[in-house]
C-alpha cells in the first residue's frame, strides 16, 4: 500500500486469542502503514470499540466465550457507524458453511488460515476502498470551552485566541485528523527518538493547561498508555 502520515493511516483492530498469531498481524500490517488496536478477545473488542474509532476489524471465530460470528452479529446490530465497521473474518474455519454464515451475518470478507500476509493486505485495502472508510476528520472540533479550527490550526476559547506555538499547534492539528483514535507518541514529535518523545509531553502538558477546565484530570486530551495521545472531542 502506499505510504501516508501516521496519524491519517486506516485504523484496523485485530481480534485474536492466539498472541503469537496476534502479534504476527500486529508488527506485519503496522510494517504496511496502519495503525494497529488488538484485542484477545470479544469483551476487549466491544471496550476498543466504545474508547476507538476503528476503519476495520480482523475477526477470528474461535475464541473463548463469544465467537467472532457472535461479535460480528452484534456490531452489525448496533447504531449508526458503529454498526457499518468493517469486518474481514480471518479464521482456520474453511469449509464452505463456515463461509457462508459469515458473510450472511454481516462480514465484507472471509480469509482461512494460513494465509499469505500480503492477500490480507490486499483484501483490507479493497475493503477499505468498498467502502470508502471513515469520514473524513472535521475542520472544526469542539473541546470543552474551547475550538479547534484544524484547518488554520487555531484555538479559540470563546471568541478569544488562545496562543499556541507552532510546535503546539501542529501536534494538535495531526490528533485532529484522527480524533477519538490513539497516535503513537513518537510519530506527534517533529523527530524521532526519546528527546522528540519528551519534546512531545511538555507540549502536551502545555496544551492541557490551555484546553483543560483539570489539566491534571483531561477530558480532551487523553494519554492512552502503552501507546501515545488521544484528541476526544465533545
Amino acid at each position: 500500500m502506499t505510504r501516508i502520515d501516521p496519524a491519517e493511516a486506516p485504523h484496523l483492530l485485530i481480534v485474536d486469542d492466539d498472541d503469537r498469531i496476534r502479534e504476527l498481524i500486529k508488527r506485519y500490517l503496522a510494517r504496511e502503514g496502519f495503525r494497529i488496536t488488538t484485542a484477545a478477545h470479544a469483551v476487549a473488542a466491544r471496550r476498543m470499540l466504545e474508547l476507538f474509532d476503528v476503519d476495520l476489524l480482523v475477526l477470528d471465530v474461535m475464541m473463548p466465550g463469544e465467537s467472532g460470528f457472535e461479535l460480528t452479529h452484534w456490531l452489525r446490530g448496533q447504531p449508526g457507524a458503529k454498526g457499518r465497521i468493517p469486518v474481514l473474518i480471518l479464521t482456520a474455519r474453511d469449509q464452505p458453511t463456515d463461509r457462508i454464515e459469515g458473510l450472511s451475518l454481516g462480514a465484507d470478507d472471509y480469509l482461512a488460515k494460513p494465509f499469505e500476509p500480503q492477500e490480507l493486505v490486499l483484501r483490507i485495502g479493497a475493503i477499505l476502498r468498498r467502502t470508502g472508510g471513515r469520514s473524513a476528520a472535521p475542520k472544526r472540533l469542539s473541546l470543552g470551552e474551547c475550538l479547534f479550527d484544524a484547518e488554520r490550526g487555531e484555538l479559540f476559547r470563546g471568541e478569544a485566541l488562545v496562543r499556541l506555538t507552532e510546535a503546539e499547534a501542529q501536534l494538535l492539528k495531526r490528533l485532529a485528523r484522527a480524533p477519538h483514535a490513539p497516535v503513537e507518541r513518537h510519530l506527534l514529535g517533529s523527530d524521532g527518538g526519546e528527546a522528540g518523545g519528551r519534546a512531545v509531553d511538555i507540549q502536551v502538558t502545555r496544551l492541557r493547561r490551555k484546553i483543560e477546565s483539570d489539566p491534571k484530570n483531561p477530558r480532551y486530551l487523553q494519554t492512552v498508555r502503552g501507546v501515545g495521545y488521544m484528541l476526544a472531542p465533545d
